[in-house]
């Protein structure tokens, strides 16, 4: 267990909004006795990174609430997929099945992929067997389903019986023009099965109806069993009244949304449940990243070349900070991690509950002594030339004789992703460097000096021989330079390894003949 003061104490952002869910909602959560909070997903494009994110950061708060109190908790995955189709997503094939269904909700669409009933059950799917890979504990509720079951049912009575007070909510922020024609419900046509935005004329709060105008043609349709549904903003509070939540965190975008749901669900009867309002996610031109475009790193792109650990460290940091999004990160991500498990090796309770892997591994840290960074590992995968796991595990043994496989399991995934990170994205980018006569005269006698070097010096005093030579060959006053010009020459970037760690793996002999091959 761990240690109240420690908790009481640590200002881990898991456990801010686990001690604000607990004070701001104590009198709802003793009265029905557990804990809910919700996800939610817009199933209009394919499931990208930022939806894994919701569920991953909603978990960490669910691990910090697991060591503040033992009342059971319900994490509520939330696809609003009976929203009628606005526009056709980039990234799908069979653009014309979406075409000429636009405006229908998403449930009643074929799928454009032919793997399910329709293109919104396809989108839960991918976002289920996603979610399922991390072992997520959720229980996913779909719109369809809980507005066609009547679930929904006593709710969208009482937002009919509360319609006056609920438009003198919504309508002061909407211009002229769409004053005329909103509405909070939105009839599903029977005859085309476009779920309409048009004018009501009538309500009749006693049989559950509304009377509406459909291009001049007078119609009445229940607002139950799945035959309306709610414009976005009263349907969020609809979903808070009904399912009881306590918290749910959501995009600096909807800021505005969640305080006119707040005041909806207010009219309702009930108080509106803690929020967390994250940045989004940009893609590398720092654009947001969006599910019909398809742009940044998807999450599939993220598993090929790191592992899910690493992309919940990027979830877990900064959270009400906008973060680029896009391959180029992955490395960064990873060794962030992997420097992370290593602090954590020494640290104390206190600290460990401020260290983000423990929030990542739900309290579980990982103990394994890390062999190298992600980065310099790219490196010697590019300069071993070894393209299969195998043959990098034999080049690293070769130099460390101690190390075993079975003890360093992190590691061991970690070279597969070097080595599909580097054939994917590393290799067509490099450009190496031809170096002048002055920077060739100075990498000549780096070679020199590596002559008093053998394989069982300390990398500190393999680095020490590389400073010496900068220092003696131009370089004394701008030691950086000195690097850069290693690193762009060997590796074909302005960034790299410490070097006299990579000889220590590399060898001396081989980094020696590496340093001939790419100046001559």
């Amino acid at each position: 267990m761990i240690e109240k003061i420690n908790i009481e104490k640590t200002n881990a952002w898991p456990f801010v909004e686990a001690k604000k869910i607990l004070k701001e909602r104590k009198k709802f959560i003793e009265k029905k006795g557990k804990i809910v909070l919700q996800t939610g997903y817009g199933p209009s494009g394919l499931p990208h990174i930022g939806t894994f994110g919701e569920v991953a950061r909603t978990t960490m708060i669910v691990n910090a609430l697991n060591n503040l109190t033992n009342l059971p908790k319900e994490i509520i995955t939330f696809s609003d997929d009976l929203d009628g189709l606005r526009k056709i997503p980039d990234n799908v094939p069979n653009k014309e099945v979406l075409s000429n269904n636009l405006h229908k909700p998403l449930t009643s669409i074929p799928d454009p992929f032919g793997e399910y009933k329709s293109f919104g059950e396809h989108n839960n799917e991918m976002l289920k067997n996603f979610l399922n890979k991390f072992d997520f504990k959720y229980n996913f509720k779909s719109s369809s389903e809980l507005y066609k079951s009547g679930f929904f049912n006593p709710t969208l009575k009482l937002i009919l019986e509360k319609y006056q007070s609920i438009m003198e909510i919504m309508l002061p922020t909407l211009g002229k023009e769409r004053q005329k024609t909103y509405s909070p419900f939105l009839p599903i046509c029977p005859e085309t099965g476009i779920v309409l935005e048009i004018p009501i004329l009538e309500i009749d709060k006693k049989k559950s109806k509304i009377i509406f105008d459909n291009n001049g043609n007078k119609l009445e349709s229940s607002i139950l069993d799945g035959n309306c549904k709610l414009q976005w903003k009263v349907d969020w509070a609809m979903r808070w009244y009904a399912l009881d939540v306590d918290f749910e965190m959501y995009g600096k975008d909807l800021i505005e949304s969640a305080i006119l749901s707040t005041k909806i669900i207010k009219i309702l009867g009930k108080t509106n449940p803690a929020g967390f309002a994250y940045e989004l996610f940009l893609d590398e031109k720092g654009e947001k990243i969006s599910k019909s475009k398809g742009n940044g790193i998807t999450i599939d792109q993220w598993l090929e070349y790191a592992s899910p650990e690493s992309l919940s460290l990027f979830m877990y940091q900064n959270p009400k900070r906008a973060k680029k999004l896009y391959k180029e990160i992955v490395p960064k991500a990873v060794d962030e991690y992997l420097d992370f498990i290593e602090k954590g090796n020494t640290q104390e309770e206190l600290q460990l509950l401020m260290n983000p892997v423990w929030h990542v591994h739900s309290g579980k840290m990982p103990r394994e002594k890390i062999i190298m960074t992600f980065s310099m590992l790219l490196n010697l995968v590019e300069t071993s030339n070894a393209d299969s796991k195998e043959l990098l595990w034999k080049f690293v043994k070769k130099y460390k004789r101690s190390i075993l496989e079975k003890n360093h399991p992190i590691f061991d995934k970690l070279i597969g992703y070097a080595i599909k990170y580097f054939k994917d994205v590393i290799k067509k980018n490099k450009k190496y460097k031809k170096p002048n006569v002055e920077e060739k005269k100075a990498l000549e006698a780096l070679i020199s000096a590596l002559e008093k070097c053998n394989d069982d010096m300390q990398p500190e005093d393999i680095q020490t021989q590389i400073y010496t030579v900068g220092k003696e060959n131009g370089y004394k006053e701008n030691l950086r330079d000195w690097f850069k010009l290693i690193y762009e020459v060997v590796f074909g970037d302005e960034n790299g390894p410490r070097m006299g760690f990579f000889i220590s793996f590399f060898g001396v002999n081989e980094t020696k003949q590496l340093i001939k091959d790419k100046i001559n």
